[in-house]
């Protein structure tokens, strides 16, 4: 029998991306694997666009029924609720590093005798992710910035609306220089000096690029990365800014504060948008300790957890932010995950499969237990 991937649709609000896209699902049919692909009016990618590689179309939902040795293929972590969970599931779940709510979202795969393999910890020998948005994250994260940064300028003390929607890079970017033009102008002419922390990095590289295609200087965007912030922060250059972009991935070992809501409280603070791509808010490590919870892309931006003297702040935390531009970035993620999908059928003994099984195992060792014993 063939080993059988169904790419389940996504229920997260605007969530339009796909790990799989209809090139790479060709490529695993030709492999020999069966690929189930749910309908969905919301992804990316047409559903004909996958009936014509050969993909056997299901109903949205019906993962839920699918035989128990079928693996579930899906992006955004599974809704919350307590029943059991006895496949093998791919998808990010935003659990292994002991976020809020880990150990319940967890028991429900170990109570179900399933496997999850989180696309955050799929990695190669050396360590590396086999995969990520990481750039298409950095690059919306900056267009979200920008936006924020003019509609504050043109509309002072109103909350920004929802943001729009795109289908591809070229249509971001010309959104963007369309409203950042009137902002300029009304602040006297004068263009936002941005600061990104993880500068070198995908995700880093991603922000820089876009501030350069919406038509920024070098001389606006302060580039630092693990040379500039060795010292450890607080940082001064990030109040000096108008815009901050974090783009250091959260690891599982604390990092300095880049910012603080005391050293946003200075007189002189310019600052009036941080967009937290890593935006890790329920972690004890997050560097950017200023705010709690999350935005969306009906309400972008939240205020920090403090009410602060000088210009208005807003932070951006946005745990999907490649959605913004999810052709681009789907088919770039699902062109690298494409290798290790091909190993599937080896999994018991495929490095990349091994290893992330094991970082699973860990995890559920982990949990108390009272959530190993819930029925």
């Amino acid at each position: 029998m063939p080993t059988v991937i169904h790419l389940r649709a996504e229920t997260k609000p605007f969530e339009r991306r796909s790990p799989m896209s209809p090139e790479t699902a060709k490529a695993l049919i030709q492999a020999g694997y069966l690929v189930r692909v749910e309908r969905s009016r919301e992804r990316i990618y047409n559903d004909d666009e996958f009936e014509a590689v050969g993909a056997e179309m299901v109903s949205a939902g019906s993962w839920l029924n699918a035989p128990r040795e079928d693996i579930i293929l899906g992006l955004k972590e599974l809704p919350e609720d307590d029943i059991p969970l006895p496949h093998t599931y791919i998808h990010f779940q935003h659990i292994f590093k002991k976020q809020h709510g880990w150990a319940r979202s967890l028991s429900r795969f170990a109570r179900g005798g399933g496997t999850l393999y989180d696309l955050e910890f799929l990695t190669d020998e050396a360590g590396r992710r086999v995969a990520a948005f990481g750039y298409w994250a950095g690059y919306a994260g900056a267009a979200l910035a920008l936006l924020s940064w003019a509609h504050q300028v043109l509309h002072p003390g109103v909350t920004q609306g929802p943001v729009s929607l795109f289908e591809s890079v070229p249509a971001l970017v010309q959104h963007v220089k369309s409203a950042i033009e009137p902002a300029i102008r009304t602040n006297s002419g004068q263009t936002p000096r941005s600061v990104v922390v993880g500068a070198l990095g995908r995700c880093g590289k991603g922000a820089v690029d876009f501030f350069l295609a919406a038509g920024f200087s070098q001389d606006t965007i302060l580039q630092m990365d693990m040379a500039e912030t060795a010292r450890g922060g607080p940082f001064p250059e990030i109040a000096a800014s108008d815009i901050f972009i974090n783009c250091v991935y959260l690891g599982p070992t604390p990092t300095p504060p880049f910012v603080t809501l005391e050293s946003l409280s200075a007189p002189e603070r310019r600052l009036r948008v941080i967009c937290d791509v890593s935006c890790d808010p329920n972690s004890e490590n997050n560097p950017v300790p200023v705010y709690s919870g999350w935005s969306s892309f009906d309400k972008p931006t939240i205020p920090p957890s403090k009410d602060l003297d000088g210009p208005e702040l807003r932070v951006i935390a946005i745990d999907h932010l490649p959605t913004l531009i999810p052709r681009e970035s789907s088919d770039e993620y699902s062109s690298l995950l494409l290798p290790s999908l091909l190993t599937l059928e080896r999994r018991e003994n495929e490095g990349v499969w091994k290893r992330a099984e094991q970082t699973y195992k860990d995890r559920v060792a982990e949990l108390p237990q009272s959530d190993h014993d819930k029925p």
